[in-house]
């Protein structure tokens, strides 16, 4: 991830000079230079990850705390002042800040879900799940009353018994196309009584 800085060349829209330390790239990411930018990445992005993961230990929330580590550095990087530091102290500073941050982000949400631990409880509300079951196949049954008599004995076999459509046809002796067709109507009709959207 890390090259020598002492090997990049930005170009800049008034020479192509080789621009070797970090206090002059990140004066022009504070300008708006994207290529600096990149190379101010290139530079200290290694280094970046490397605090976030000493500090939060998981390789993916290190790796998330960089990229926002950089976000702020493309957002901030005019504040920079060279006069107070260094280019690569400044953005590690940003980068413990945000990782400390994170650590104690994380840690609150572990406290909040083991203040409301419901691991000992039921997993759903047992009397709202059963009476919602229950009024759900009353509803099934008034909309199945509500087919023709031939449509109710050919849903019924294929989807509560388990028939395919060729074993429906042999089990009422009619044609397999008249089997499917009535099955389709039936489940449009059941679909339409229990306000299901198409």
């Amino acid at each position: 991830m890390t090259r020598a800085v002492a090997h990049l060349r930005l170009a800049d829209s008034a020479s192509d000079e080789p621009v070797a330390d970090a206090e002059q790239l990140l004066t022009r990411v504070g300008r708006g230079d994207e290529r600096a930018f990149t190379a101010v990445y290139d530079l200290l992005g290694a280094s970046v990850y490397g605090l976030a993961r000493r500090v939060v230990r998981d390789p993916a929330r290190a790796e998330e705390i960089t990229q926002e580590v950089f976000i702020q550095v493309w957002q901030t990087a005019p504040r920079f002042d060279h006069t107070r530091g260094s280019a690569k102290g400044w953005v590690l500073t940003l980068a413990h800040r945000r990782a400390v941050d994170a650590v104690r982000h994380d840690q609150a949400a572990t406290n909040r879900e083991n203040r409301y631990d419901w691991t000992s409880g039921p997993d759903f509300d047992v009397v709202e799940e059963t009476v919602s079951t229950t009024l759900e196949h009353e509803q099934v049954r008034r909309c199945l009353d509500g087919l023709t008599e031939l449509q109710r004995e050919a849903v019924n076999l294929a989807y509560y018994n388990g028939h395919t459509y060729a074993e429906v046809a042999e089990v009422l002796a009619t044609n397999p196309a008249t089997i499917k067709t009535r099955i389709r109507d039936g489940l449009v009709r059941l679909r339409d009584c229990m306000g299901v959207p198409a």
